[in-house]
């Protein structure tokens, strides 16, 4: 019986270059990804200057409300009403009653606007409210 060897000749190798192609297709599909996950990047918000501020990370569990110039609420870049406000922050409540709620404020929006906030987070139970600020040091 004869054997053709060129049959045989190179069928142990591995081919990388399609191993290389996916692998650099997950890569630009995780970077495009992570980029588009953006916290809020249609709100137009300047957070006030503050010397003391100290960088925290954002927990997945914290609540984050935006608070325009105009007075208006979001989370989640969804624009809320008082009701619809009221009703997450207590849907919050419920299953988190100790949860963080993080206020990113417009430093030039009413102080009346932030009182009416905090007063909604108080009357859910929401106590551990936290402000952000930018940086303002040298």
């Amino acid at each position: 019986m004869r054997v053709n060897k060129d049959l045989f000749d190179g069928a142990g190798e591995i081919h990388m270059a399609p191993l290389i192609d996916a692998v650099f297709l997950l890569l630009i599909f995780f970077l495009v990804a992570a980029t588009l996950k953006q916290p809020h990047p249609q709100l137009d918000i300047e957070l006030p200057e503050s010397a003391a501020a100290a960088e925290t990370p954002d927990e997945p569990s914290m609540t984050i409300i935006d608070l325009t110039r105009d007075g208006e609420f979001y989370i989640d870049g969804e624009q809320m009403t008082a009701e619809s406000l009221r009703r997450t922050l207590r849907e919050h409540a419920s299953e988190d009653p100790n949860r963080i709620v993080r206020i990113d404020g417009d430093g030039g929006a009413a102080y009346q606007h932030l009182i009416h906030l905090v007063d909604l987070l108080q009357f859910e139970g929401l106590t551990d409210v936290r402000l952000r600020s930018r940086d303002g040091g040298d």
